[in-house]
């Protein structure tokens, strides 16, 4: 009986890697441009910026009446996620697949941004992306971790099984 390799602390290496990367880019924006400031590195199309945002993915409820309980509504609804995508990624994390890719950097991505809620009280936000005149609101490492990491379970569940899988 072959052993199938158990790709757990792989995963949970890649998710430890995407909340070092956003830790440490968010540190160098903060220490190198200040707030409200950019740096454009693609006229017309990125820049590398400074924003703080109270808010949740893409700016949402940044204008809420009650800042300190979106904060912590933000928060928990983060670390909760956070433990669900752990649980799923710890019982499906034996075998690599792409959706254990997935919840990896969808964990690394929530545990980011958590960490900037309960340290800072806000975001840091820093890529500024801009297609034709729209201007995408800004992201970081974290932000784009869960998108990707959304993406990639989304095609994993369009995808066709192949019978070698359906067996496992």
């Amino acid at each position: 009986m072959s052993r199938i390799r158990d790709w757990r602390g792989w995963l949970l290496a890649l998710s430890a890697f995407i909340i070092a990367l956003d830790r440490l880019t968010k540190i160098w924006v903060s220490r190198r441009i200040a707030e409200g400031n950019v740096i454009v590195i693609i006229p017309h199309y990125f820049a590398i910026s400074h924003v703080m945002n109270p808010g949740a993915a893409f700016s949402l409820f940044t204008d809420s009446p009650h800042p300190e309980r979106t904060r912590w509504i933000l928060t928990v609804f983060s670390l909760l996620a956070a433990l669900v995508v752990f649980a799923i990624l710890i019982r499906i994390g034996r075998r690599l697949s792409l959706s254990a890719i997935a919840l990896a950097l969808v964990l690394g991505g929530a545990i980011g941004n958590a960490w900037d809620r309960i340290a800072y009280g806000t975001v840091v936000d820093f890529l500024q992306v801009h297609i034709v005149h729209y201007h995408w609101p800004d992201f970081n490492i974290a932000d784009s971790s869960i998108v990707i990491g959304g993406i990639l379970l989304l095609l994993d569940a369009i995808r066709p099984i192949n019978e070698e899988e359906s067996e496992t």
